[in-house]
């Protein structure tokens, strides 16, 4: 193989790890950034390793240099950058300020960061068991990234907007406890992967690309807040809707097969014969003296005719 081909082929490898080692680098200096009390500089390094780990994936696919190595490192890196890093900003942002209300509350700070963090874990490695899935459409549970960086720009708005941490410690509690929760969840999230760069799209795309990019330009915290709300209530929406939707068709299949069921079941009564008539017994006959046995006596005793008789 020629040494320009091999620096070649070597530098497509380098070029995914590199951007992961980028994510690496920012989650990091956001965890530092936390224990050093500037909180926004924490927040934008998890979004900028949150960019970085969108585009190693990408590059990974278009260069055709995916690897076990590759998948592996970015895991690691994600757990650091989209695991660690944002439960450690919340926590020394807000949820440390529940010590000063009671030892127990205390407790519930460091112990909402640990659910976050163990179900992030939880949630890369179910992710790598899942790897070679068929369904590249949707993220069964909420990506590690994009609920870092909702974490990230809950704390960043509210310390743009002035608002202190231990005025919204119970609130950041929550929102820690409920994003983890929906990293390890069956709650399927759209995941862009479907997404071809190399087609065209509609006009709408590329001027709500540029809307939201200006919106970002104005007010980051509050626009990306809001962006990951929306990512989360709709995957929630979405996964509701398609349980309505499977229970009304295994209850449309069940009717149906119940229905087939009495159909067959049924018994057809007979048809009565055309022109068959049931047969009727004359009174006057079977009254008659022809019907009577000889010998035969009326009701009062006397032979028959001598009733007649007497009444004339």
């Amino acid at each position: 193989m020629p040494e320009s081909q091999k620096i070649r082929q070597k530098g497509a490898f380098l070029l995914p790890n590199a951007l992961t080692t980028g994510a690496l680098f920012a989650g990091v200096y956001s965890i530092i950034s936390g224990i050093n009390g500037e909180y926004a500089a924490a927040a934008v390094a998890i979004g900028i390793a949150g960019i970085l780990d969108g585009l190693d994936g990408r590059v990974a696919r278009l260069t055709n240099t995916q690897s076990e190595f590759g998948v592996q490192y970015d895991s690691l890196s994600d757990m650091i950058s989209f695991g660690l890093a944002p439960a450690l900003l919340a926590f020394n942002w807000s949820l440390k300020s529940l010590g000063e209300l009671s030892p127990l509350a205390g407790k519930l700070g460091w112990l909402a960061a640990f659910v976050y963090i163990a179900c992030a874990a939880l949630r890369l490695a179910r992710f790598n068991a899942q790897a070679g899935g068929d369904d590249r459409t949707y993220f069964q549970g909420l990506a590690s990234p994009a609920a870092a960086v909702t974490l990230a720009a809950l704390v960043w708005f509210f310390h743009d907007n002035g608002v202190a941490g231990d005025s919204v410690r119970w609130l950041v509690w929550i929102m820690t406890i409920a994003i983890g929760l929906l990293m390890f969840s069956n709650v399927r999230y759209f995941s862009f992967k479907t997404l071809a760069t190399n087609e065209k799209v509609p006009i709408m795309w590329l001027f709500l690309l540029m809307l939201v990019l200006v919106l970002l330009a104005i007010d980051t915290p509050t626009v990306a807040l809001g962006v990951g709300l929306i990512y989360i209530v709709s995957g929630i929406v979405h996964t509701l809707n398609g349980r309505r939707k499977r229970q009304a068709r295994r209850a449309l299949r069940r009717r149906l097969r119940h229905q087939a069921a009495a159909r067959r079941s049924e018994v057809i009564p007979l048809a009565p014969v055309i022109g068959e008539a049931p047969e009727e017994q004359d009174e006057d006959d079977e009254q008659g003296d022809q019907d009577r046995e000889p010998g035969s006596t009326g009701m009062d005793g006397s032979e028959p005719g001598q009733a007649g008789r007497r009444r004339d």
